[in-house]
């Protein structure tokens, strides 16, 4: 892989992993239309570790505070609506039904539903949902008034993220903004359930990469520029998103996802690609 192309897919991983207009979907797109290799497992791994890297370098005094209230510690951080003792669990128990998914459907996911078909029909339908829960989500709920039953809800719809063109983050904001949360607290809160999803789909395909002999020399290089490079850019995309949703809508990123899917179902149906 030439050094410029895990550059870019670097960048497009940290952008897009934290921002909901879906990373599987840019990933599978840009390298198919450029007419680039498949760099392989070993560098979706790569971008896995460099987006990981990133959610716990940003809300590292967050998973402090959250784990030490979790098991009973005090501990005074930087967020007040952080220091509720269910936070912790909320964030287990939302990661089970993603993890069920992906044992179970994992294979489709990297298979058949990989088209741009699929993928363009995700982006504008999860553009719409985006739109109607951020349109009428009350802006009212912190994440220490959080219960169970939204724990459960976010977690459950976080399994359709598996269906490439979802968006892990479009879906996750969507659901806890039908659970009336407001736009920075169902972003955090996405994000942190992100990390145990994000970890495991990297153990599992090291594990995978392992059995089939390992990281190739010739890839090491590229392996570790997407991790800094996506890390990097993931750090920043997430302090903007923060900071975004503060005082704006998801409007701008329906409006995206609604473009952008028209046009990748238009070159499947009329060109023929990515079929």
């Amino acid at each position: 892989m030439p050094l410029y192309q895990a550059i870019l897919l670097g960048i497009i991983q940290g952008l897009t992993e934290f921002l909901p207009i879906s990373s599987t979907a840019h990933l599978t797109i840009i390298p198919r239309l450029l007419h680039w290799q498949d760099p392989g497992l070993g560098f979706d791994i790569a971008l896995h570790v460099g987006t990981l890297a990133a959610i716990l370098i940003f809300f590292f005094q967050d998973w402090v505070q959250v784990i030490s209230h979790g098991l009973g510690f005090a501990y005074r951080g930087t967020r007040p609506d952080e220091n509720s003792r269910k936070l912790l669990w909320f964030l287990i128990v939302g990661t089970i039904p993603a993890a069920l998914a992906g044992a179970k459907l994992n294979k489709y996911a990297e298979g058949p539903w990989r088209n741009f078909v699929v993928i363009g029909i995700a982006m504008v339908v999860i553009g719409i949902v985006m739109w109607i829960a951020d349109r009428f989500g009350q802006e009212k709920s912190h994440l220490d008034s959080m219960t169970w039953p939204d724990a459960l809800t976010i977690g459950v719809l976080q399994a359709a993220a598996l269906v490439p063109g979802v968006s892990r983050s479009g879906i996750t904001i969507s659901a806890a903004r039908f659970r009336d949360f407001n736009r920075e607290a169902a972003a955090r809160f996405s994000f942190l359930l992100s990390a145990p999803v994000i970890a495991g789909a990297a153990a599992k395909d090291a594990l995978d990469l392992q059995k089939n002999g390992g990281l190739p020399p010739e890839m090491r290089l590229p392996y570790l520029t997407g991790i800094v490079v996506s890390a990097i850019v993931g750090i920043l995309v997430i302090a903007f998103f923060l900071r975004f949703l503060r005082h704006n809508s998801l409007s701008w990123f329906v409006w995206y996802r609604v473009i952008f899917g028209i046009i990748i179902i238009a070159l499947a149906v009329f060109f023929r690609v990515g079929g």
